[in-house]
């Protein structure tokens, strides 16, 4: 999965990140257990991320009942099923989320949309200190396909993640397409040996870049104690507070 560079830069890596979480959504259109393109180059980050010590989560979206909408449980909105809380408990409890999808027509999957939608569905909670729920968390997406887009569909993911509060550190987009039109996909066997994309230099260390940069945006905040309050906090802005005596905890 790593090759020697991506091995040797998590071996002889000094920094502690045992106490960070992350999360892996794929949402790919493929149901399991079929095999997932975008799954297999999220692999190579969710590996990183595990050689590193960071905790990992993993999720394959279109294997849950996510009902449309954008509230945080829609069950209460008319749905019969919605699978979301469970998945939202994962999402809240991760400090870096890393977002797989495919290319289809140019855009991300109906699932990455859908997942998008019920994120904003949580842009309006707040943390113990007033701002909204995902400040502090960092946020990056793997994109694949078989077709030109990646910039494009990274530009509209990591958009969408840092509006509702997500920290997107440098680079926090990688991906892999393959000849326009018809043809092998990101993992698939060649004729001769090896796998389309593996050996692809210019992915493998955007990948590394990227995996490398949550991580490292991660570890600041954390030690931080996050983003700091002040001027962002929507306590600031309740009748009667007193903005000449501030809470340290805003600072």
């Amino acid at each position: 999965m790593l090759d020697a560079t991506q091995d040797r830069l998590c071996a002889e890596n000094t920094t502690d990140f045992s106490d960070l979480k992350a999360l892996g959504i794929n949402c790919t259109l493929k149901r399991s257990p079929e095999g997932s393109h975008t799954g297999k180059l999220l692999g190579v980050v969710e590996a990183i991320l595990v050689r590193s010590g960071v905790q990992l989560e993993q999720v394959r979206l279109v294997d849950h009942e996510i009902a449309p909408g954008v509230y945080p449980d829609m069950t209460e909105n008319g749905a019969e099923r919605d699978d979301w809380p469970a998945i939202w408990e994962k999402v809240e409890a991760a400090d870096i989320l890393i977002v797989g999808t495919p290319i289809w027509l140019g855009e991300k999957s109906s699932v990455c949309q859908r997942l998008i939608e019920r994120l904003y569905a949580h842009s309006g909670q707040t943390n113990d200190k007033g701002q909204y729920v995902f400040y502090g968390k960092v946020g990056g997406c793997i994109v694949t396909g078989n077709e030109d887009g990646i910039k494009h569909v990274g530009m509209g993911v990591l958009y969408s993640l840092q509006h509702v509060g997500y920290t997107i550190p440098p680079q926090a987009d990688a991906g892999w397409i393959g000849e326009a039109g018809p043809g092998p996909s990101y993992g698939d066997a060649e004729e001769g040996g090896g796998y389309a994309g593996f050996d692809n230099e210019f992915t493998r260390r955007n990948t590394t870049f990227m995996t490398w940069n949550l991580m490292h945006m991660a570890r600041m905040l954390k030690d931080a104690g996050g983003i700091p309050a002040w001027g962002n906090s929507k306590d600031l802005w309740n009748e009667g507070y007193s903005f000449d005596a501030p809470n340290p905890e805003y600072r």
